[in-house]
């Protein structure tokens, strides 16, 4: 009865897949990818800025540190303590003098925390230290 099907009595040829457009298809999306990347670096947690009329980009020189509502600090996504934040402040400023600080705070975190951590970029050395804002636009 199954003899008589023409697919049943072939012999297995070598199968193959071309793999050619599977590869190229990942290269392209590699591409894509990489040209679409922002590479700066984050503080790691999610904030909701303030908005503000004057708000201004920094450009890519910049060290952020975030300060979420309920108060932790973070740098570079990691959470970090006040003590430890004037030395991590002070290695970056080493590496790069002309660095700039921009302190992401939540909209609802405490005045003073950013207070604080101004006050420890200023003794770290920090040639400038400022707070992030959206535009009024965003």
């Amino acid at each position: 009865m199954f003899k008589k099907h023409k697919f049943l009595e072939q012999e297995n040829e070598n199968a193959s897949i071309n793999m050619e457009p599977l590869i190229d298809m990942v290269f392209i999306l590699l591409i894509f990818f990489i040209i679409t990347t922002n590479f700066s670096r984050q503080t790691g947690v999610d904030v909701s800025k303030p908005k503000a009329k004057s708000a201004v980009s920094q450009g890519q020189k910049v060290m952020l540190i975030g300060i979420t509502r309920e108060g932790t600090i973070h740098v570079y996504g990691r959470q970090t303590t006040i003590e430890r934040l004037q030395h991590l402040v002070q290695q970056e400023i080493a590496k790069r003098p002309d660095m700039s600080i921009v302190i992401v705070a939540d909209k609802q975190a405490e005045i003073g925390k950013a207070v604080s951590i101004m006050d420890q970029c200023a003794m770290a050395g920090a040639p400038k230290v400022s707070i992030a804002a959206n535009t009024e636009n965003d």
